[in-house]
């Protein structure tokens, strides 16, 4: 099967039509300031790293570095320049100023930096970072995931690195904790896990904390929605509205909660309930609150669900869950049927009708063993919107639902949509072909955004 894709020996009556792959490993651009490297380049860089590393905090720790602060870039630069030219001497190797420079760089990247992974988290165009072995560093690119030629040398490296980005927050992955979440000092995610439980080695996630939030116009501008749908949520926000962000992984739920959250009123108290913090409000009156992992003895644990139920004791006009996984969404769902209108929060699902199951599942998790028909009017009472969102195949983020939830039918939560992303296929280049539309119903939430004395207009829900 050498050369071949899955599927080229079916050749008979049927014929299946695929588009040309979305998606290239090979991406031109360079890695933030960093030059491209010829495989060989590569190569060679590899090899001479990892001697100079080990020479340089061999020094170091005899004594030969006096009077080097090792987490000062400026003072461990020079003498990282000397030791490399005095290998290269002894190995008669001869580099051009630009490999010499990435040769210092990640050297320097590994004593004051992550590692292999510092350029990644240098650029401000790359959003995800995901290691899957050594040898497999994958990134993400404005919605594109590309397959990186830099590497770690082995698992220990790995392994090495992920101490560093632990040691600091007082954690640690081991046999008896193989898996653990955290966060880098400028916010981002990080997630990792190590063998058994991780096959082939070491791996680590790493969801970049963006420097510049975005807003609405540039979601807009991007494509993600349009004005009519901009406007509807604006007003649905200031009429204190109860809002799910529902999508799939790296949809952009968090990004659209942060946008949302940008339309409360200067003047109200937001409580912020997030399991990894991630929000950037740009609010003053804002307070964030952050779940607590047991420490190394299995310790000291404070779950979302437990900030939620503080969070009502601390005079909260809105209440903001980062994302709802569990127990915690019955005191969410709790807590906007009492009266703290216009509390937001993000949940994984499919599709706007899956985010109501999920729910309710989570509803159930939380050991009430409340009937299903009170669980359902519960959630129906207490949601007003489902803003669904979308990585789409070409990499792009949408929002494909602006759906209400119109009440209870039985045990069915009823929804209706009020916007839709209408997909009609794909080019010749993989880019998504489709655009967003109404579906024509007039919301019943118009009528509490009037009474809020917000004029919208009835034309938005026209569009085609």
């Amino acid at each position: 099967m050498d050369g071949q894709r899955a599927g080229d020996g079916l050749r008979g009556q049927f014929r299946l039509t695929i588009p040309k792959d979305e998606i290239s490993w090979e991406d031109t651009a360079p890695i933030g300031d960093r030059p491209r490297l010829s495989k060989e380049e590569r190569e060679l860089i590899l090899r001479l790293r990892g001697k100079v590393h080990q020479r340089v905090v061999s020094d170091f720790e005899r004594g030969f570095a006096k009077g080097i602060d090792m987490q000062n870039a400026q003072q461990v630069r020079p003498l990282i320049e000397r030791v490399a030219q005095e290998i290269m001497e002894s190995e008669q190797i001869s580099l051009p100023s630009k490999l010499r420079e990435v040769l210092v760089q990640e050297v320097l990247d590994e004593i004051v930096g992550y590692g292999p992974l510092q350029a990644f988290l240098d650029d401000p165009t790359i959003t995800e970072i995901m290691v899957n072995s050594a040898d497999k560093i994958f990134y993400e690119r404005k919605g594109r995931i590309y397959l990186s030629d830099q590497r770690f040398d082995n698992d220990e490296h790995v392994l090495r690195i992920i101490d560093k980005i632990l040691s600091p927050l007082g954690r640690q992955v081991n046999e008896r904790t193989p898996m653990m979440d955290a966060r880098l000092p400028d916010g981002s995610r990080v997630n990792v896990i190590i063998p058994p439980l991780a096959i082939k080695g070491p791996c680590i996630t790493i969801r970049k904390f963006s420097r510049k939030p975005l807003t609405i116009e540039k979601l807009i501008e991007f494509g993600s929605l349009t004005e009519p749908m901009a406007i509807f949520l604006q007003a649905a926000v200031r009429a204190r509205l109860n809002i799910i962000v529902s999508g799939g992984t790296g949809s952009g739920k968090t990004t659209l909660l942060n946008v949302l959250s940008n339309f409360i009123p200067p003047w109200e108290r937001i409580i912020t309930v997030e399991d990894a913090a991630e929000l950037q409000l740009q609010h003053e009156n804002w307070v964030a609150l952050e779940a607590r992992p047991p420490n190394i003895e299995g310790q000291g644990a404070v779950p979302i669900r437990e900030l939620v139920r503080n969070a009502l004791r601390m005079r909260p006009d809105r209440i903001i869950v980062g994302e709802c996984r569990g127990p915690e969404a019955l005191d969410m769902i709790q807590a906007m049927n009492t009266g703290h209108d216009g509390s937001m929060s993000t949940l994984h699902s499919n599709s706007p009708r899956d985010t109501i199951y999920r729910l309710e599942t989570m509803i159930m998790m939380a050991g009430m063993e409340l009937p299903q028909k009170a669980i359902a009017r519960q959630i129906a009472s207490a949601l007003h919107l489902i803003v669904h969102a979308a990585r789409l195949s070409d990499g792009s983020r949408k929002v494909v639902n602006i759906t209400e939830v119109q009440g209870l039918e039985g045990d069915t939560v009823l929804l209706q949509d009020i916007f839709v992303f209408e997909q009609k296929g794909v080019d010749e280049q993989g880019r998504v072909i489709g655009r967003h539309k109404s579906t024509g119903f007039r919301p019943l939430c118009a009528e509490r955004i009037k009474v809020a004395g917000i004029d919208l207009p009835d034309d938005i829900f026209m569009f085609d």
